[in-house]
C-alpha cells in the first residue's frame, strides 16, 4: 500500500473515530512522505548529536515514521484507542497529552542516549535516528489503563489494565527474534512511564479541583505481577517521597493526596471508573446503530 493510498484512506475512515485522530492520522501518513526526502531524517528525526541547535526535532520525531508498518499500526492504535479516550479527556486534553508525552519521551531517549555514549563512547547513540509514533501510543494505552482498567478485551481474553505492560513484554520478546526491533524499546518504556507520570501527577481533573490520580490502583506497581509489588511499591515510595515530598504539605496545592487519607482519591477513582463504563456503553449503543442502519440500506438495495 502506498502513501497515497494510505492518505485516501485516512480520510475516509469509519464515522465513528474522532475528527482529531483523523487529523493526526493524515499527519503521520504527511510526516512519513516527508522523509522519502533523503535529508528530511536528518532534521526531522531525533538525532542526539544534533538536537542541539536542532531543538525542534523533540518534538517531531514523534510524528515521523520512517516504515509503512509503523505508520499503519500507530495509526490502527491511534484510531481506536483515541475513540475512547478523547470523548472522556475531551479534545484539547487528549492533545496535550500527546504533546506533553511527545516531548517528555524524547527528552527522555536523548538523555539515555547521550549517557549510553559516555559510557560505552559508540558512536551510534549520537547518530542514529530514532521517530515514531510508539511512545506517544503507548502513553496512550496508560490511560486506557486509567480509565477502564476492569474492562475485559474480548479479543485477547484480558482486561485492559495489563494492555501498556503486554505491549512492552511482547516488544522484549520480539526484539530477542528481530534484533532490529529492539531500537523501538526505549521509546515504548519512556512513553508508558511518562504516560503514567503525566497521569498520575498533573492532570487535573475539574470535578475535583485536583490534579493526578493518587489511588492505588493506578500505582506504578500494577504494571508488575502481584507477587513483585511489594518490592516495587518500597521503591517507588522513595522516588515519591524525593520527587513529590513538598506536595504533601499543608501549604502547598493539595495536587496529590497522601493515600492513607480517606475520601477524595477514592471519590476520582469510582468517578473515573463512572465515566469509563459510562462512555463504552455510549460507543457500543453507537456501534450497533450504526450496524442496524447499515443493515437496513443493505435490505433496501436487495
Amino acid at each position: 500500500m502506498g502513501a497515497s493510498q494510505l492518505l485516501g484512506v485516512a480520510m475516509n475512515i469509519n464515522p465513528g473515530f474522532t475528527k482529531l485522530c483523523k487529523g493526526l492520522a493524515v499527519v503521520l501518513i504527511g510526516g512519513h512522505i516527508v522523509v522519502q526526502i533523503p535529508t528530511a531524517v536528518s532534521y526531522l528525526a531525533l538525532i542526539p548529536a544534533k538536537t542541539i541547535p536542532f531543538g525542534w526535532n523533540l518534538i517531531t520525531a514523534g510524528f515521523i515514521e520512517q516504515t509503512i508498518y509503523g505508520v499503519v499500526i500507530n495509526i490502527v492504535g491511534l484510531l481506536f484507542v483515541g475513540r475512547m479516550l478523547e470523548p472522556i479527556w475531551g479534545e484539547r486534553e487528549f492533545l496535550k497529552f500527546i504533546f506533553v508525552v511527545n516531548l517528555l519521551t524524547s527528552f527522555c531517549i536523548f538523555t539515555a542516549a547521550i549517557s549510553m555514549y559516555y559510557f560505552t563512547r559508540e558512536e551510534i547513540y549520537l547518530y542514529k535516528p530514532i521517530s515514531g509514533f510508539q511512545g506517544i501510543l503507548s502513553g496512550l494505552l496508560v490511560g486506557i489503563k486509567q480509565i477502564v482498567p476492569d474492562h475485559e478485551l474480548s479479543f485477547l481474553k484480558i482486561k485492559a489494565k495489563w494492555l501498556p505492560s503486554l505491549v512492552i513484554l511482547f516488544a522484549v520478546a520480539v526484539s530477542f527474534l528481530v534484533t532490529e526491533t529492539a531500537a523501538y524499546l526505549p521509546t515504548l518504556i519512556c512513553g508508558t512511564y511518562m504516560g503514567w507520570i503525566y497521569l498520575r501527577y498533573w492532570q487535573r481533573k475539574p470535578e475535583t479541583n485536583m490534579k493526578g490520580d493518587p489511588s492505588d490502583e493506578f500505582a506504578f506497581s500494577t504494571f508488575f505481577p502481584v507477587f513483585l509489588r511489594p518490592l516495587i511499591d518500597s521503591a517507588a515510595k522513595i522516588f515519591e517521597r524525593m520527587l513529590c515530598g513538598r506536595r504533601l504539605e499543608p501549604s502547598q496545592d493539595y495536587s496529590f493526596v497522601d493515600t492513607t487519607l480517606p475520601g477524595p482519591e477514592s471519590l476520582e477513582a469510582s468517578r473515573r471508573r463512572e465515566r469509563g463504563a459510562r462512555a463504552l456503553e455510549e460507543r457500543l449503543l453507537a456501534a450497533e446503530r450504526l450496524k442496524a442502519e447499515q443493515t437496513k440500506r443493505e435490505v433496501g438495495n436487495v
